[in-house]
């Protein structure tokens, strides 16, 4: 089938498990972003209970997870599988979890979740910035606006832990040669600068591919291109990395202040319902 026709068909498969009441498509493909090659990203979302034998039972080659099988939290696991000869990811995401989360939001609330791949971990509202940026195929979901109490408060704490393991990356690596966890740190600590800063533009932010370009610090690279493990040399690169960040969260912050560009909204925009 075309391109047209597969989220469709996928999405109608989708919602007739038991207990899925709305699915998404996110991702590039949502966007408009994507390349050819580029998989598909769609989501279930669910109440109380989801059996992941029965997107097994559909017969879909691939691999279907568990719910929690991904480490858990917010982000509890989800299939990768092969559809009419694409690749297609299917996450698993508890209405509860997106209710509790949008509560905390609008609060100014999170919390920071471990999980593969991320730098600097994950907030647990990424599951309301995929809802902000995806398409509902089936069903009715919320469409978040990005609340104004979270990007009051959440640069704060992002800046606080960046800013910590810059020093720690700057004192207890970098005077003994190791260019190897000084530059690890300095890396993390460059991600979660970019959240803070990211967060203060009132942004979402569903994963870390392109946080460091999003938010201005692409040349922490430059930095980190050390020709040796010399002590003066990762000291520089972590405070020019710490330097670069701080004028960049500054600028965010102070547009935010004086009432600059918001690229989000305080308000949610009503449900989207696109189920046919």
């Amino acid at each position: 089938m075309d391109d047209e026709e597969f989220p469709g068909y996928v999405a109608t498969r989708l919602a007739e498990l038991p207990c899925v009441e709305a699915v998404n498509l996110g991702g590039s493909r949502a966007q408009g972003t994507h390349r050819p090659d580029s998989d598909w990203d769609f989501a279930i979302y669910y109440r109380d209970h989801f059996d992941p034998q029965a997107l097994r039972d559909v017969g879909w080659p691939g691999e279907v997870f568990e719910v929690g099988g991904w480490g858990g939290g917010v982000f509890n696991g989800g299939a990768w599988l092969e559809v009419d000869h694409r690749r297609v990811d299917v996450l698993y995401r508890d209405l509860d979890t997106i209710d509790r989360e949008l509560a905390e939001a609008r609060e100014g609330r999170f919390r920071i979740e471990p999980l593969m791949f991320h730098l600097a971990g994950i907030p647990t509202y990424l599951v309301l910035a995929e809802l902000a940026g995806s398409q509902t195929l089936h069903g009715q979901l919320p469409r978040p606006g990005y609340p104004q109490a979270l990007r009051d408060r959440a640069p704060g704490i992002w800046w606080d832990r960046a800013e910590l393991t810059f020093w720690y990356a700057r004192e207890y690596h970098a005077p003994y040669g190791r260019l190897t966890q000084c530059a690890g740190l300095v890396a993390q600590a460059a991600s979660q600068a970019a959240h803070a800063v990211l967060a203060a533009r009132g942004e979402w932010v569903t994963n870390d591919k392109a946080l460091l370009t999003r938010a201005g610090l692409r040349q922490v690279d430059e930095f980190l291109a050390i020709p040796e493990p010399d002590p003066s040399l990762l000291r520089d690169a972590a405070e020019r990395s710490r330097a670069l960040c701080a004028e960049a969260l500054h600028a965010a912050t102070a547009a935010r202040d004086t009432g600059g560009t918001d690229q989000g909204d305080t308000t949610d925009q009503g449900d989207t319902d696109q189920s046919g």
